[in-house]
């Protein structure tokens, strides 16, 4: 089975897939800059890093997805059909 990819900018599917994996919207700490949320990310139980993501609201997480342009890449599946968390934010 291969694993597949999905690139999307629905704010639904967004956090459908994120909450379904038990994900939070995050920043990276030490990034923001006044109002700026500084580098998006999101926060998954067991994640790598865990202690340099904060935690943010989906409406802040969301202004600053739009406002770059961003799209969301992410893997549903692994080749092997278990759970993925893998994504990736790109320019739209």
């Amino acid at each position: 089975m291969a694993s597949e990819s999905r690139t999307t900018t629905d704010h639904d599917e967004i956090r459908r897939w994120v909450e379904d994996h038990d994900g939070h919207p995050a920043s990276v700490r030490g990034t923001a800059e006044d109002d700026d949320l500084g580098v998006l990310r999101f926060d998954f139980p067991g994640g790598a890093g865990s202690d340099d993501l904060q935690r943010v609201s989906w409406d802040d997480w969301f202004v600053k997805f739009d406002q770059e342009e961003l799209a969301l890449l992410y893997q549903e599946k692994h080749a092997d059909g278990s759970d993925s968390t893998f994504f990736k934010l790109v320019q739209r």
